[in-house]
């Protein structure tokens, strides 16, 4: 679990130097409303990469910490995954061409890993932290 966390790190990584360093190979739209809105999830998405790091970390030195953290990244991913969804149907972005392929990939990754890690940190809560 710990390496499928760091995998999505790094995709988050990915995914934000793009956007600063290479837009076009990312963006779903060119609006003022659309960069404006994918502007505001820097800070949420770093608050989310440092819970799914802390949570890797804790996984790996076999710390209880990892409930925690897990559980956080999980909560974290709904969120942006809801604030992100209803942008997108809102705006259309679906269904302009190859950007608004990757914005519905990237919706539904989030809410597949949000699900999935939510669940494995529950359903071994209890090995994770014994008390």
């Amino acid at each position: 679990m710990a390496k499928i966390l760091l995998g999505l790190v790094i995709v988050m990584i990915t995914f934000w130097t793009l956007w600063f360093a290479h837009r076009s190979a990312v963006a779903s739209d060119t609006t003022v409303s659309y960069y404006d809105f994918e502007n505001a999830f820097p800070m949420a998405d770093g608050l989310l990469t440092a819970a799914l790091l802390a949570s890797a970390w804790s996984l790996w030195t076999g710390r209880a910490t990892a409930v925690l953290f897990g559980l956080l990244g999980a909560g974290g991913g709904f969120y942006l995954f809801g604030m992100d969804l209803l942008f997108d149907i809102e705006h259309g972005i679906w269904g302009r061409g190859a950007g608004g392929a990757i914005e519905l990939v990237i919706n539904i990754l989030t809410i597949v890993a949000s699900v999935g890690f939510a669940r494995w940190m529950w359903v071994n809560r209890r090995e994770l932290d014994p008390r």
